[in-house]
């Protein structure tokens, strides 16, 4: 007798359709806030932690949830998890939209998290579950990926789009349509499916993780702000990493462990996560610098500004759509490697020549970064057992949030510490003024334009200078890394492609 899941084999591709337009929504909804930024703090006035929270809450919810969602999806069903996050993110993009506080908006994009958490953990365990063979599996993750990477990259331009025509919240309310389409359509067409294997789920190693993961996720983020002299920080860090080491030795000593961390012993599962970590980081905290560079120096409106990374984000998404075709002929070990290779060469050229209409640099990182992510999601995927998919999915999705958090955190880091250190005196600023705009480009872009005349100009000059010999000292970090992970997945999949053959 045909299951469920066989029984929706000829439907499998309008099944990745609903999943594809999920994971655009959420990849989208992490980045449409970027370009809105200046327009909610004169709308909302929150403070600096306040605007912080705003701007990360999301993404810090989401990787504190993946890990117990995807198990929670493996034991009562993954539909129902996906159904659950596409309504609590509906509710979540109303609340956002209708935000009169800073407090409110905080709190809506920690909900947006959760449902965001539900719908990425539950989509890579199904198309394991709908997508059995091993080659239309691999075509599916590479649209999938495509499709989120595309609505990461699309986010800003949306934003910036619907800024210039509607109030802010309208970057929430476009959300409420998407959501009631992929409801209604996974009900007709997705299949469920579950770990048979019943067993006592793991409550306290839950709150583990999730605490664990969001204090030192929140730790990196503030030490990334300046805040590394305040003690809270570091203990919150502290406290944060001694859970996730308790979580790792509960896991290995209970029976029914709610991440099965002998899958870190494949080294294709290891390597893949740290190559989709490393490279996912570089892409997101490129997207948003450059995002800020064209607003705040070249002068870009926030349509403006979207529209210039469009050919980042059609590189990339390319590159996820080819990276099967390449892997089938040429190996996955060729794809990744070479896809990191290629991102890092052009990290590398934004260290050398810059980022101002260094076009050639932008479509090869976007081509780069689309072949890891789809060729690491793929083989993370493949090593892992049939019944565990949904706990492989939440490790991966986990890679690519802790690497989107991590990234932009430490190059953030990076290009403060040099725009700082390059920030010329400027004839006739005072000395306020010159130590406000060496606080961050925005501030000096303020700051200019309240002094005006040659002092303003001087400002700006010195503020672009100070921006870009930190953008290439934080480009030139990405690429030694990237390079690094590229000689690790050449010799750590050196086995990746002949057990792809046997499949």
């Amino acid at each position: 007798m045909l299951t469920e899941t066989q029984r929706t084999m000829p439907r499998r591709w309008a099944v990745l359709g609903v999943l594809c337009a999920s994971l655009l929504m959420v990849g989208m909804d992490l980045t449409v806030l970027h370009v809105a930024v200046p327009t909610i703090s004169r709308e909302l006035l929150p403070g600096g932690s306040e605007l912080l929270w705003i701007v990360d809450s999301e993404a810090l919810t989401v990787a504190a949830g993946l890990l117990t969602c995807g198990t929670l999806g493996d034991r009562f069903g993954r539909k129902r998890m996906l159904i659950c996050g596409y309504v609590v993110f509906g509710l979540a993009s109303v609340g956002a939209a209708l935000s009169s506080a800073p407090g409110q908006l905080i709190a809506s994009r920690a909900a947006l998290g959760g449902g965001g958490a539900m719908i990425m953990a539950s989509t890579p365990a199904l198309i394991r579950a709908v997508f059995p063979d091993a080659r239309e599996r691999s075509v599916a993750i590479g649209l999938w990926t495509a499709a989120n990477s595309a609505g990461v990259s699309v986010g800003p331009l949306l934003g910036g789009l619907l800024i210039e025509h509607f109030w802010w919240g309208s970057v929430f309310l476009v959300n409420v349509p998407i959501v009631v389409f992929a409801v209604v359509s996974a009900f007709l067409l997705v299949p469920e499916s579950r770990n048979d294997r019943s067993h006592r789920w793991d409550a306290p190693g839950a709150v583990m993780s999730a605490v664990g993961l969001g204090a030192v996720v929140y730790a990196i983020q503030q030490l990334g702000e300046h805040n590394a002299a305040e003690p809270a920080v570091w203990g919150i860090g502290l406290t944060g990493a001694v859970l996730l080491v308790g979580f790792v030795v509960r896991q290995r000593r209970i029976p029914h462990p709610l991440l099965d961390v002998r899958q870190f012993a494949d080294r294709r599962f290891t390597v893949s996560a740290l190559c989709i970590l490393g490279c996912y980081g570089a892409y997101t905290a490129l997207l948003f610098l450059l995002t800020q560079r064209f607003q705040l120096l070249d002068g870009y409106t926030p349509l403006g500004a979207g529209l210039a990374l469009v050919p980042l984000a059609f590189a990339n998404a390319c590159g996820a759509a080819v990276a099967p075709r390449f892997a089938a002929r040429w190996g996955c070990r060729r794809g990744l490697s070479g896809g990191l290779l290629l991102c890092g060469l052009a990290l590398t050229s934004f260290t050398l020549w810059g980022a101002a209409g260094n076009h050639a640099a932008l479509l090869a990182a976007g081509v780069g970064s689309g072949m890891v992510m789809a060729l690491g999601s793929d083989a993370m995927l493949g090593a892992a057992k049939p019944e565990r998919a949904g706990e492989a999915g939440a490790v991966q999705e986990t890679s690519f949030s802790l690497g989107a958090g991590l990234g932009l955190a430490l190059l953030g880091t990076v290009l403060s510490l040099g725009y700082r250190s390059e920030f010329a005196r400027v004839p006739g600023a005072s000395a306020r003024q010159w130590d406000t705009a060496r606080g961050s480009l925005g501030a000096a872009s303020e700051v200019a334009t309240r002094a005006g005349g040659r002092v303003g100009d001087g400002l700006r000059n010195a503020a672009a200078h100070a921006f870009d010999t930190g953008f290439a000292v934080a480009a030139g970090s990405a690429a030694a890394v990237l390079a690094l992970l590229s000689v690790l997945a050449w010799k750590g999949m050196r086995e990746s492609d002949g057990r792809r053959g046997g499949e």
